[in-house]
Parts: C-alpha cells; structure tokens; sequence
C-alpha cells in the first residue's frame, strides 16, 4: 500500500531585481519560507543581456545558510571577506555553507548567457555557526 500526498499549495515565480540590480525569477522566498522551511528560496536566472545581471551581489552577511548553485550556462564566483574565492563554470554545481562571521559577494562576469539556479536552505541549528565551507 502506497501513501498518496495531496498538494498543499502551489507557487508562481515572478520577476524581481535582487543584489546590485540582477534581474531574476523568484520562484521561493520572502512569503513562501514559512511553508515552505527550510527551504529559504529559489531563484532562477536565464539572460542574453548582460546589463541584467553583471551589477552582481555585492559583499552581504550569509550567517547559517546553505546555498546550492547551478550554472548551465555562463558563470559566476563567490568570494568572502577572508579572501576565499570560488568559481562555478558552465555546468558546475556548488555547495556552499556560510555560517557566522564573513561577508560574502557573487560576481557574475557577462557571457553569451547566463542561465541557472540558486537554491538558498536553512542550516540546522548544530551548523548554524559553522565558517566557510565550500563544495564543488
């Protein structure tokens, strides 16, 4: 025997401008991370024009947060307050988890096109505080 789920709610993305000025498509956040948790958001991003996205996000507290990463096309990298940086190419994923005390900033180069996802979660509590970590 088979448990069926019923949906509970549906969501429909919509165009925002979010960082220095980076046109994308939330599809989560804001009013969705109650229901949705720990989900804390998902973004989508899909341009030809790269006045849309290379204003990027400029250094900002990431503390106990998970963000996964995945770029089809084009490229972007993130950087830290400790120097650390970290590109994510055509067809990479990353995994990065910033916990307590760095600022962090994602440069978005222009490239014939920029197309991907960022996929933001909520740390558990034990891994909340945790430095940098990064994985590709």
């Amino acid at each position: 025997m088979s448990d069926v789920r019923t949906i509970q709610t549906t969501v429909q993305g919509y165009t925002t401008v979010d960082g220095a000025g980076v046109k994308l498509v939330r599809v989560l956040g804001g009013e969705t991370i109650k229901d949705f948790n720990p989900i804390l958001m998902l973004d989508s991003f899909d341009s030809i024009n790269p006045d849309e996205y290379t204003a990027g996000f400029p250094m900002h507290p990431h503390r106990g947060i998970e963000t996964i990463s995945y770029v089809y096309k084009g490229g972007m990298v993130h950087r830290d307050s400790l120097g650390n940086e970290a590109p994510v190419h055509s067809g990479e994923v990353q995994w990065m988890t910033a916990g307590s005390g760095i600022m962090h900033e994602e440069l978005v180069p222009a490239a014939e096109r920029l197309l991907g996802v960022q996929f933001g979660l909520i740390c558990l509590r034990n891994i909340k505080w945790r430095i940098l970590h990064i994985i590709q």
